[in-house]
C-alpha cells in the first residue's frame, strides 16, 4: 500500500468521526453548495482522491475502503471486461433510509480511477444501489483496446 496510506492510518488510528458530523457534510452540506451538479462532482472528486492515493490491487482498495469509512467492500463477480463489487455498513443502511436521493458517486469515482490506474484502460463505474438489502452494488467496466 501506499505510504501515504500508512501515514493516514497512523492518524486514523486514535481518533474518530462521529457518523451524524460526516452525512452533515456529504447529505446536507454538498448537496446544498453543489445543487444539481451534487453527482457529477462527486464522481470527479473521487477520481481526484483515487490519484492522490493509487492502489496496486483489489484488495488495498478494499483496505481504503474500511479504513475511510466509506464501508465493507467485496467482489460478488468477475469477468473480462468488468467487475461487480458490492459495499455494505450500517452507515449505507442509514443513508438510505434517511435520504432517498443519497448518492455513491465519490466511491464509483474512485474505483472508476483506480482501476483505470491499474488495468492502464479508460474505465468507468456505475452505481447501483440496492434498497431493500441497504447495499451498493458497482459495475466497473473498461475496454483493454481503449488505453489511458
Amino acid at each position: 500500500m501506499s505510504e501515504m496510506l500508512e501515514v493516514k492510518e497512523q492518524e486514523t488510528l486514535s481518533e474518530t468521526v462521529p457518523v451524524f458530523g460526516y452525512e452533515l457534510i456529504r447529505e446536507v452540506l454538498l448537496p446544498d453548495i453543489l445543487g444539481e451538479e451534487t453527482p457529477k462532482i462527486l464522481y470527479w472528486a473521487g477520481k481526484n482522491l483515487a490519484r492522490k492515493y493509487p492502489l496496486k490491487s483489489a484488495s488495498e482498495i478494499i483496505t481504503f475502503f474500511k479504513q475511510a469509512g466509506w464501508g465493507d467492500l467485496r467482489v460478488v463477480k468477475e469477468s473480462k471486461n468488468e467487475q461487480i463489487l458490492e459495499l455494505s455498513s450500517e452507515m449505507i443502511v442509514n443513508r438510505m433510509k434517511t435520504n432517498g436521493k443519497t448518492t455513491f458517486q465519490l466511491e464509483a469515482g474512485f474505483l472508476a480511477q483506480q482501476y483505470e490506474g491499474q488495468k492502464q484502460v479508460i474505465t468507468e463505474a456505475f452505481e447501483h444501489p440496492k434498497k431493500r438489502s441497504a447495499k451498493v452494488q458497482f459495475t466497473i467496466k473498461w475496454d483493454m483496446k481503449d488505453f489511458a
